[in-house]
């Protein structure tokens, strides 16, 4: 299949802001599609060339991609440099350097689909000396075939930064349109922007069934292809141990009575623990572990993978859990800053883990004897859970909790969390099922202090005076539904400087530097990968940032490694919080 009939579809979502445009092309696309092509066109279609289960990364820096950008246009990097500043986007520089080069030159051979994702993979394994050269080369490679906007959109999916605002609930209903809209008389007015559906509870009944192959599998690919074989083949879809899914996560209430009048009586209460959230998969004499934004960091925690193999009775189960760093003196549990050092170490790990040890805490099971248990109400999994695991103290245990339909009860279970260094408690629905991916409102957190939000960093500053070396500024954004991210307030405050305990201006500069994609006088735009926990005074509402709020006095808690883009506060949430302010 050629690559430009692709980017054809890229340029329509490129010209379109509105979520019902998006979801007719893309759908009318996939119809197109035969099967052969389907896992490719949905993989690139999200920006990405690797499935969800495949760990590698292209990470390929920008000024590689600008020397490989001058080899196919002929044009000194000191061009090209000046054309990205003024753009502020490599994939834009691209097409206006290709471009330039058109004009003189013949067109070489036609891009395929295929070709481009072959080279882009190749891009992953290429190590060891003279592996730089042979990478620029390859890009290099399609760019010289490229037509400007295929330059454009390889350059932005090497870059992972597609710029062309597809999510994953456009994803999904792309794909019920074009193979169950015939079915089900779907029909978009683009005058009107404006969808008109037949039987909107049948429509339902298959965005649902879509969705609930896209839970267990967290990809589109294998989704895809079942729907265009039909209904009963999507519903056979099945979870596979050893393949990450999106974690449940949870709302906040305010109270004890919120938190029951949510759940139910009676409810289960268990310790919300300050540490870091671990997928676990067992498959025989097999581990895997995984965050919460489904990193592989099996290697990064022997001793888990040991604590699995002795304690779990079960040769075939994925549990969900909170690993805990403690002091091994004291008995205490430590915060999460302590244990997150460990995500993206690859060397010395046996000494991390012994110097940060962690208790494991299970507090679900989401597939028992591999098949899937999500909709098992929560009182049968927990079963399963005191069935399977052999509780070692300081090894892995399951979450503390009491079931009880008694605010007393609660409130001092809520105490000793608190006095023992915990963040607070979760309160669980006993016959609700387990959501991957989705904020329930089944299962609600308790904690003393208004909720920090987790942001993204989108641009950031360069600081004054003796902080000159530093960048000091940092605008943050959440999410909305339509995966745009968008600037809720700045942060400057929370950090030390260099060499001390704690985050720092000089730790977060590092991690920022390798990211920043524009730069004009002190400003910089960087590229969107960093998470921080951000505590503020209050929302206020505000034209100055695209959310339509701002944080008043908002500080710098910590460094989240464990969260991705999918992860962060949702413009729902910011608007929620504002509203409860407000009250």
């Amino acid at each position: 299949m050629k690559y430009s009939e692709l980017v054809e579809v890229y340029e329509q979502l490129d010209g379109t802001t509105k979520r019902l445009h998006y979801t007719h092309i893309i759908s009318e696309f996939l119809k197109t599609i035969n099967e052969g092509d389907l896992s490719s066109v949905v993989l690139l279609l999200e920006g990405r060339i690797f499935s969800r289960q495949d760990d590698s990364e292209i990470g390929i820096a920008s000024k590689i991609l600008v020397k490989a950008i001058s080899i196919a246009s002929g044009i000194q990097k000191e061009k090209i440099n000046e054309d990205w500043k003024g753009s502020g986007d490599l994939g834009t520089t691209a097409y206006n350097l290709i471009k330039k080069k058109k004009q003189v030159t013949l067109a070489s051979q036609d891009l395929t689909i295929e070709k481009v994702l072959k080279n882009l993979r190749e891009l992953a394994i290429m190590e060891g000396s003279g592996s730089v050269d042979r990478k620029i080369s390859l890009i290099a490679e399609l760019l010289t075939s490229a037509t400007p906007a295929e330059a454009k959109y390889i350059a932005r999916t090497i870059l992972d930064d597609m710029r062309i605002g597809v999510g994953e609930g456009t994803i999904r209903d792309s794909i019920v349109w074009a193979f169950f809209g015939e079915k089900l008389k779907v029909q978009y007015v683009k005058e009107e922007h404006k969808v008109e559906i037949e039987d909107r509870e049948l429509y339902n009944k298959y965005v649902g069934a879509v969705q609930g192959a896209y839970d267990v599998t967290n990809d589109f690919v294998p989704v895809a292809k079942a729907a265009k074989k039909g209904l009963e083949a999507l519903q056979k879809v099945e979870m596979e141990i050893g393949n990450p899914i999106k974690v449940m996560l949870a709302l906040k209430a305010k109270n004890i009575e919120e938190a029951f009048e949510r759940c139910g009586k009676p409810a289960e209460f268990e310790y919300k623990y300050d540490g870091m959230r671990m997928q676990i998969h067992k498959d025989g004499g097999k581990v895997k572990i995984f965050t919460r934004r489904l990193e592989n960091i099996t290697q990064q925690f022997p001793e888990v993978v040991e604590y699995v193999k002795s304690h779990i009775r079960e040769d075939k189960v994925i549990l969900d859990s909170e690993a805990v760093g403690y002091d091994k003196k004291a008995g205490r549990y430590l915060p999460f800053q302590n244990i997150s050092q460990r995500i993206k170490r690859k060397h010395g790990i046996e000494d991390l883990s012994k110097k940060f040890p962690v208790e494991v805490n299970v507090f679900d099971v989401i597939n028992y004897r591999g098949k899937t248990t999500t909709k098992l109400p929560f009182k049968d999994r927990k079963e399963i859970l005191k069935k399977i695991i052999d509780e070692k103290e300081k090894k892995i245990v399951l979450a503390k909790s009491i079931t009880t339909s008694d605010e007393q009860a609660v409130s001092d279970f809520y105490r000793a969390a608190l006095d023992s260094g915990n963040e607070g408690l979760m309160a669980k629905k006993l016959d609700a099922p387990y959501k991957p991916g989705g904020r329930v409102g089944y299962m609600v957190k308790l904690k003393p202090t208004k909720e920090n939000l987790d942001l993204m960093i989108v641009a950031a500053e360069w600081g004054d005076g003796k902080r000159s070396e530093w960048i000091t500024s940092y605008t943050l954004a959440c999410i909305d539904e339509n995966n745009n991210l968008l600037e809720v307030g700045k942060a400057s405050t929370g950090l030390k400087e260099k060499n001390e305990e704690g985050l720092s201006f000089d730790d977060l500069t590092k991690l920022l530097k390798p990211l920043v994609t524009k730069e004009s006088g002190k400003g910089l735009l960087v590229k969107p990968k960093i998470v921080l926990e951000i505590g503020y005074e209050e929302l206020q509402k505000s034209p100055t940032y695209t959310s339509g709020y701002a944080l008043r006095f908002p500080r710098v808690i910590k460094l989240r490694e464990d969260l991705g883009k999918n992860d962060i506060a949702t413009l729902e949430m910011i608007e929620s919080a504002y509203g409860e302010q407000k009250k």
